[in-house]
């Protein structure tokens, strides 16, 4: 059934979270071994006001961005069946909750990935806005540097994601809106669909007349809605889906 929506859809769009990167050794957040579940406290350094206030939760998140497992993980089978999508001609876009480029590092076209929450592989200084390769502000960080200021303007530096109490750039998430209405199947892999405003984009796609599908492990506020729910493992189904499509 899937397959042959799939098959027959001449655009497709995939929203991707956290739960597609688990099998390249990045937890999630939301899981059973979530980070946030397995330490709460850990959700203050994505808490925009925290962050700012509290120069020892900002000392924290640096040394968590440092230690981050994203730095050594791999693409795995998940982001690979995304690309061959694309290398079809059916992938419409890839909206991605996920922070670690590792849809880009899998080989997808990067205007295709529309990074919603942003990315890590990047620090933002939140007073002039000036962009820097993440790499170098972990230097700063193995040479002593607790919470380097930014080298233009001496502001406070985070990476350039979108943390709780932070807009959505609005050109990104209107990218975002037009691929979940210009899709004929909208593919929602490994996310808990609970954050907002990127989880109503299945309400988005559903009414413009297209199929939902949600791949997840665990039950989503949008489950009413699907037209097919599977809770296989991604890394195992989501390649056998798409390999009926290519």
């Amino acid at each position: 059934m899937i397959g042959e929506w799939l098959r027959n859809a001449s655009a497709v769009t995939v929203l991707t979270g956290a739960g597609i990167s688990t099998d390249s050794g990045i937890p999630d957040f939301r899981g059973p071994q979530g980070v946030w579940t397995k330490d709460p406290q850990a959700a203050a350094m994505s808490t925009i006001d925290v962050y700012v206030a509290d120069p020892a939760v900002r000392r924290r998140a640096w040394r968590s961005r440092r230690d981050h497992p994203a730095w050594g993980a791999e693409p795995n089978a998940g982001h690979r069946a995304l690309v061959d999508l694309e290398r079809a001609g059916r992938l419409r876009a890839i909206v991605t909750q996920n922070i670690d480029g590792l849809h880009q590092k899998a080989g997808s076209d990067p205007d295709l990935v529309i990074e919603v929450h942003g990315t890590m592989l990047e620090a933002e200084c939140l007073m002039c806005g000036r962009r820097t390769p993440m790499p170098e502000v972990l230097a700063r960080i193995d040479q002593g540097e607790e919470d380097p200021p930014c080298p233009e303007c001496g502001g406070i530096q985070k990476s350039a994601t979108i943390s709780f109490g932070q807009p959505l750039k609005p050109e990104v998430f209107a990218a975002a809106e037009r691929a979940a209405r210009e899709c004929d199947v909208f593919l929602a892999v490994g996310s808990s669909l609970g954050v907002q405003p990127a989880a109503g984009l299945c309400v988005e796609a559903v009414e413009s007349g297209a199929r939902l599908v949600i791949v997840n492990a665990q039950e989503t506020p949008y489950d009413r809605l699907a037209d097919a729910i599977v809770r296989e493992p991604i890394g195992t189904v989501l390649p056998t889906l798409l390999s009926e499509t290519c």
